[in-house]
């Protein structure tokens, strides 16, 4: 049972606020514990101070003489709200919920992650360091300092909240409110960690380990249960949602699971024909140009894309043909390309049946480019 505050400070009831205060100042110089360090003295300096806020408060004081359970307008609050009313009559009223846990679940939290795009087509591992709040590890998560415990609050005797009887249009109706000296928690923390100021949780950098799934595209959100902020007195933990930003890349460029490039192939490369390779995302690409290659087709290399998010496989790599025609030509050059224009008696240039598969070609070829 709670120890009786006007005890603890050795006055009567009726005592002047000057007697409270004259008697909690001789208590404070005798009790301090840097005037007397034992613990016993250090516990009743606790308890002498506890009593000391409640009492020197004319509203929390008013509240302890009257009790939990306050006679007819106790306390001088006015008429009880609908929603007292309403859970008196139906079965909700006068407290029944008990007091309110100090124990919440934490906040979620965001956070987000540029990635290159050849991580997109295997997936990525990752530390990311995340300044967060961790659980304390002085209190563990109990907000008092090691070896103690909450107290009971004698104000509303542990139930979390004052219940009074007011008079209403409807007669004398109990009415509940959350207690003004505990918050509702029905217990004190009289003597809080000195770490996490009583919280259970304090601010700290710690590192995240990650795995990026392959396939993931700009905008996509992860979700990692239980890797967010600690909740306050030990709660659970919020969750973490990774946004996923994928680099840009100056060669290759994204459609769906396919990737997307582009070969500059010389003139006589493309009437000839030729073989190259190039470096892709994932390793080396080998690609034949058949002889007579048009600007804008397209060389498609299987499997060789984006892995798929969901399902097995991958995406194609689509290569578009630029077939580069030289701007400044030496003499000996010049010469050669007029000798083949005098051989090579082609067509001369006109207009032709509109091809609908040319312009989707082009149009492929620079999509998202």
């Amino acid at each position: 049972m709670a120890a009786d505050h006007y005890e603890v400070l050795g006055v009567e009831r009726e005592a002047s606020p000057d007697e409270i205060k004259k008697a909690y100042r001789r208590l404070a110089r005798e009790l301090h514990p840097d005037v007397n360090p034992s613990p016993e003295a250090a516990e009743r300096f606790k308890l002498v101070t506890h009593a000391y806020d409640v009492l020197s408060d004319p509203k929390q004081r008013e509240q302890y003489d009257l009790g939990p359970q306050a006679g007819p307008f106790g306390g001088g609050q006015g008429f009880g709200g609908f929603e007292d009313i309403f859970s008196t009559f139906f079965g909700g009223g006068g407290g029944s919920r008990g007091p309110k846990s100090r124990r919440e679940r934490g906040q979620d939290a965001l956070l987000r992650v540029e990635i290159d795009l050849a991580d997109v087509i295997f997936g990525a591992h990752r530390d990311l360091d995340v300044d967060t709040a961790v659980l304390c590890d002085r209190c563990q998560g109990s907000c008092c300092e090691p070896g103690t415990h909450p107290v009971t609050c004698d104000i509303c005797n542990g139930t979390g909240s004052i219940q009074r009887s007011v008079r209403s249009l409807l007669g004398n109706v109990m009415t509940s409110s959350p207690c003004g000296t505990c918050r509702g928690y029905g217990t004190i923390i009289a003597t809080p960690c000195v770490t996490c100021q009583g919280q259970g949780r304090v601010r700290a950098r710690k590192s995240i380990p990650v795995d990026i799934p392959a396939g993931v595209d700009t905008g996509l959100r992860l979700q990692l249960p239980g890797h967010g902020e600690a909740g306050p007195a030990g709660g659970a933990n919020g969750d973490l949602y990774l946004e996923i930003k994928v680099k840009h890349d100056d060669v290759f460029s994204r459609d769906g699971d396919d990737l997307l490039a582009t070969l500059e192939v010389s003139m006589a490369d493309a009437i000839l024909g030729t073989t190259t390779e190039f470096a892709g995302l994932d390793g080396q690409v080998d690609v034949d140009v058949h002889a007579g290659t048009q600007s804008a087709e397209i060389i498609t290399v299987k499997n060789r894309g984006i892995t798929h998010l969901r399902g097995n496989g991958r995406g194609d790599l689509r290569i578009g043909i630029q077939v580069v025609t030289p701007t400044k030509l030496g003499r000996g050059e010049r010469e050669l390309i007029e000798r083949f224009a005098q051989q090579y008696k082609g067509d001369k240039p006109r207009l032709s049946q509109f091809q609908q598969g040319l312009f989707a070609k082009i149009r492929d070829r620079f999509l998202n480019l």
